[in-house]
């Protein structure tokens, strides 16, 4: 579980929360009525309803018939989300590269809210179906990507999201503590990338490399694939050092803002 992102002292708007879950709600399932959404989120049919005529007329929901989708402006907020990144098409370009190169699934990602977001998705032709989506989050002591890039923050903020995590066991192999994490940290550090043995998904290994400017960690790249085709000493060998020349790459020639 992620750490809570509104720990902030200050009042928080109620109609802007409901929104929202809407949003989500939505992006979950397209379709669903002003009935199923009430029932969902536990509020009352007029209350929600005012919410979708409000989404409705500013244009981020579209209804079709009984029911409502999200609408295409969510493509352009996408967009100029991804445009704050400096040259994303670099990203884009090693990312698509190595997954064409070596047939699995290839992810850039940065930590956002104490978290391992997905900025670009690539997959090979040998690759196979995961859970992650570009624009969702997954917890950073599980991943590969997440323990990568957490290695490479600053002290105080490693010790923050160590503290506020919930090391809910994935699988037999998921770190359960701040101690196991510590020193898988100090592992990544000493070794230059970071490895995911089955620890988020049964059966599906991965290794990261970071992305960094100077200091300060960007982000990070990793291949994904199943335990039979990552053996240990390519895990180490050919998919590291995969990893670590496209992070390269990516270091530079890119500007992060």
């Amino acid at each position: 579980m992620s750490p809570q992102p509104n720990k902030r002292p200050g009042r928080t708007i109620r109609s802007v929360q409901i929104a929202f879950n809407i949003i989500d709600l939505l992006q979950e399932e397209a379709g669903i009525g002003v009935t199923r959404i009430a029932d969902e989120l536990g509020h009352s049919k007029s209350t929600v309803h005012s919410h979708l005529r409000t989404l409705e007329e500013r244009r981020i929901i579209v209804r079709e018939g009984d029911g409502y989708r999200l609408g295409l402006r969510f493509l352009d907020v996408a967009s100029h989300v991804r445009d704050q990144i400096g040259n994303f098409d670099i990203v884009q370009k090693e990312v698509d590269s190595l997954a064409d190169e070596t047939g699995e699934i290839v992810q850039f990602g940065v930590e956002e809210y104490g978290m391992v977001s997905y900025l670009h998705k690539a997959q090979g032709d040998h690759a196979v179906e995961t859970l992650s989506r570009v624009g969702t989050q997954q917890p950073m002591y599980s991943t590969s990507l997440g323990k990568t890039i957490l290695a490479y923050l600053p002290a105080e903020r490693i010790e923050e999201i160590a503290a506020e995590m919930e090391y809910e066991p994935k699988t037999a192999n998921t770190i359960t503590s701040p101690e196991e994490l510590f020193e898988e940290l100090e592992t990544i550090r000493e070794q230059g990338y970071g490895i995911d043995d089955e620890e988020n998904i049964n059966g599906l290994r991965c290794v990261s490399a970071p992305v960094k400017n100077d200091e300060t960690i960007l982000g990070a790249i990793s291949i994904t694939g199943p335990s039979s085709r990552f053996t240990e000493d390519r895990l180490h060998g050919e998919l590291a050092d995969y990893v670590r020349s496209a992070a390269n790459v990516i270091e530079l020639n890119t500007k992060f803002s």
